[in-house]
């Protein structure tokens, strides 16, 4: 019986950490990574004020827990497509992003970016290149590497649009870029 109850309090625990983290996306996406108090996302989320000290410590422990988090949704929302897709598939993924999805990706990448000015988050804002490279298993890395460099500059040029691309303008870059993709993701031949 006292195993079911750590279980919930540890499930419990895992929804808040998750409600904190997502909270906080919201936060930078409506006031930037300035706006980023425990104050301020514990009032996001909807949790006691001490609830995001209780699991981050610092800012800095906050703003790496969501960083990491949105890696890792970033790489289940869009590696496959990115991996596998068609042009159309990707370039209307990479539409949403900057449009439909424009606040979201917008705080993103001001976290990204941010990890260039502290090095304390330098480690979780590359977590999603490693993990896209580990999770797609490219026969050739480097190739696979320079593909997602070229997407984060369309998704940074969309970003700072006066009207976000749409599909239809994305689509020819799009499949210049995917050209050679079956050569950098599938498996390495048996010689």
């Amino acid at each position: 019986m006292e195993y079911q109850k750590v279980d919930g309090r540890k499930a419990r625990g895992e929804k808040k950490r998750r409600a904190i983290v997502e909270a906080t996306l919201r936060v930078i996406e409506r006031e930037g990574v300035t706006g980023v108090t425990h104050r301020s996302v514990a009032r996001e989320a909807g949790v006691p004020t001490t609830a995001p000290t209780y699991y981050y410590a610092t800012l800095d422990d906050l703003l790496i827990a969501t960083l990491l988090w949105s890696a890792e949704e970033l790489c289940d929302e869009m590696l496959h497509v990115v991996a596998t897709g068609s042009a159309r598939e990707i370039a209307k993924c990479l539409a949403k992003a900057v449009d439909e999805h424009r606040g979201r990706t917008l705080a993103e990448y001001e976290l990204y970016l941010l990890a260039g000015r502290r090095p304390e988050l330098k480690p979780a804002a590359r977590r999603w290149l490693d993990l896209a490279v580990e999770l797609a298993k490219p026969a050739d890395p480097v190739a696979f590497r320079a593909f997602l460099a070229a997407v984060d500059g369309l998704l940074i040029q969309g970003l700072i649009a006066d009207v976000a691309p749409n599909e239809d303008e994305l689509e020819p870059i799009v499949s210049f870029l995917i050209r050679g993709r079956d050569e950098f993701t599938a498996a390495p031949r048996e010689e």
